[in-house]
């Protein structure tokens, strides 16, 4: 159940991120403010839906773990690498860039930042560990040691 959730995941973000936020830049009638109001409702929306994503992620892996099999250190790792990047853009940068957006909305143009470029690349890096969770998820029956 690792794997399907991982494909499920990554499609979200992808279509969500990548498809569905720089599409909507595009719309004539939409203004800049108006665009970037949308984008803010959708990615708390997001970030939420991420959070039951993790948790759930986590249920699977104790899951596995309790039923004497293992999905391997670098599923684990590429989990982790997902649960970090979800904590980094909800706990950091999603604060930081509401800021700049309800600025923008106010009539006030904030600074030049490279907040929009980080969290791009946390998003990348998330997708990349949920392609590598889903590549290596097999659960594997644990090896017992001889002593």
């Amino acid at each position: 159940m690792i794997r399907p959730l991982a494909l499920v995941w990554m499609g979200i973000v992808i279509g969500v991120s990548f498809l569905a936020t720089p599409v909507k830049f595009t719309a004539d009638s939409l203004t800049r403010p108006v665009a970037l109001d949308v984008g803010r409702a959708t990615f708390h929306a997001l970030a939420y839906l991420e959070w039951v994503l993790a948790g759930l992620l986590a249920v699977l892996i104790w899951r596995t773990a309790t039923h004497q099999q293992s999905i391997g250190r670098r599923a684990l790792t590429a989990a982790a690498v997902v649960a970090v990047a979800v904590v980094v853009q909800s706990a950091w940068l999603q604060p930081e860039l509401d800021e700049r957006v309800a600025s923008i909305i106010a009539g006030i143009e904030p600074p030049p930042s490279h907040l929009h470029t980080v969290y791009g690349i946390v998003e990348v890096t998330k997708v990349a560990a949920l392609c590598l969770l889903a590549a290596w998820a097999d659960p594997q029956p644990r090896r017992r040691t001889v002593l």
